[in-house]
C-alpha cells in the first residue's frame, strides 16, 4: 500500500483491533500456522523447541517438500510436530485464515454472527460454517468453572418461539402463574452475574427453587450478597448462608437503593435481541452453546488485549 494510503483508527473509535489490523497481522494461511508454532512450541527466535521424544530442547526446522506439509522436524531425531494438532483447526481441511477470521468476527460483534452470514463471507458451505461455529462456541467459549462472589444477581428468563394461550407471567412445574400461557416451546434459562463482573448461564429442566436455589448455592460463594426479584422459587434463600435481598417487581418497583436485577436482565436482553435479531431461531439442543458464546464475550468485554487476541490464545492451548 502506497504511504499515507493506510487506513488510520478514528480517535473517537470504541475497537480494540480492527479488520485492518487483523489482516495486517495474519494475512494468509502460513502466517497463522507460523504463528500457532511460535505460540506452542518455540522457545525463541532460532527455532528451538522441546522435543517429546529427545526429552530435551532441540533445533526444529521446516522443510520444503512438494507438498507443503503443516510440520515442523526435529533435526536430532526427525520427529514431526504439527502445530494444529490438538486443537479444533486439527485435520480440518478449512483454511486457517478462514478459521481465524471466523473467531475475528464472532469476537468483533455484539450480537454474534450467524453461520449463514458466516458462509456468505468466507465463501464456505453452510454445513462447514456451522461446524466451525459449533466448535469454536462448545471448545473455546465454554463457562470457567468459576465461583462468582461479592454482590451477585440471579434472574431466570425464558428462550425460544412465542407463548400463547394468556397473559405474560412465570410458567413453573407446567402450569401458569397468571392465566396459564404454556411453555413447550420455551426453554428456561437460569443467569448469575457480579456487579461490574462475571457472569454465567446455563439452561434449566424447569424454574423450581431445585434448580434455582441449587445453582446459587453451586455457583455462588457463601456469604456473597444474592439479589432476586420476588419469584416464589427464591423463597428458600432465606435458609442459605447469603444476604438474600429482593426486588418487588410485582409493585412496580425495579429499583431500591442498591437493590436491582438490572444487570442480570440487560444480559437477557442482550441474548434475546442477538438470537431473535441475527440467530432468529435456536434450538434447545444447541443452546448452552449459544449461551457461551454470549457468556464469553461478557466476561471478556474488559480484557487488556482485544477479545479476538484472547480468543485464538485460547485456541492454541492443547
Amino acid at each position: 500500500m502506497a504511504p499515507g494510503k493506510a487506513p488510520k483508527r478514528s480517535t473517537a473509535s470504541e475497537s480494540r483491533y480492527s479488520l485492518t489490523e487483523f489482516m495486517a497481522d495474519f494475512p494468509d494461511d502460513e502466517t497463522c500456522l507460523v504463528w500457532l508454532w511460535n505460540t506452542r512450541y518455540a522457545l525463541d527466535d532460532l527455532g528451538s523447541a522441546h522435543c517429546a521424544r529427545c526429552g530435551e530442547i532441540r533445533s526444529f526446522k521446516r522443510y520444503t517438500a512438494k507438498q507443503q506439509r503443516q510440520d515442523w522436524t526435529c533435526t536430532a531425531c526427525g520427529l514431526h510436530v504439527h502445530p494444529t494438532a490438538g486443537t479444533i483447526f486439527h485435520k480440518s481441511s478449512t483454511s486457517l485464515h478462514l478459521w481465524f477470521y471466523a473467531m475475528y468476527l464472532m469476537t468483533s460483534t455484539r450480537c454474534g454472527i450467524s453461520a449463514k452470514q458466516l458462509e456468505r463471507e468466507l465463501g464456505v458451505t453452510y454445513k462447514t460454517a456451522w461446524r466451525m461455529f459449533t466448535l469454536i462456541r462448545n471448545e473455546l467459549m465454554t463457562q470457567d468453572d468459576v465461583i462468582l462472589k461479592g454482590s451477585v444477581e440471579a434472574d431466570e428468563t425464558y428462550v425460544g418461539g412465542k407463548l400463547r394461550g394468556g397473559p405474560a407471567g412465570r410458567v413453573h412445574g407446567g402450569r401458569s402463574h397468571s392465566g396459564g400461557r404454556s411453555r413447550d416451546k420455551k426453554q428456561p434459562v437460569f443467569g448469575m452475574v457480579e456487579h461490574k463482573g462475571r457472569v454465567r448461564a446455563y439452561p434449566v429442566a424447569d424454574v423450581s427453587s431445585a434448580n434455582l436455589v441449587g445453582g446459587i448455592r453451586k455457583h455462588v460463594e457463601r456469604e456473597s450478597v444474592a439479589y432476586t426479584d420476588t419469584f416464589a422459587s427464591y423463597r428458600p434463600m432465606k435458609r442459605e448462608m447469603f444476604d438474600h435481598r429482593q426486588i418487588n417487581h410485582a409493585e412496580g418497583v425495579y429499583v431500591s437503593g442498591d437493590i436491582h436485577t438490572n444487570t442480570i436482565e440487560g444480559f437477557w436482553s442482550l441474548v434475546k435481541r442477538g438470537i431473535s435479531g441475527t440467530h432468529h431461531s435456536v434450538s434447545k439442543k444447541w443452546l448452552q452453546g449459544y449461551l457461551n458464546e454470549y457468556v464469553w464475550r461478557y466476561n471478556h468485554r474488559d480484557d487488556d488485549r482485544a477479545m479476538f487476541l484472547s480468543l485464538i490464545l485460547r485456541s492454541a492451548l492443547p
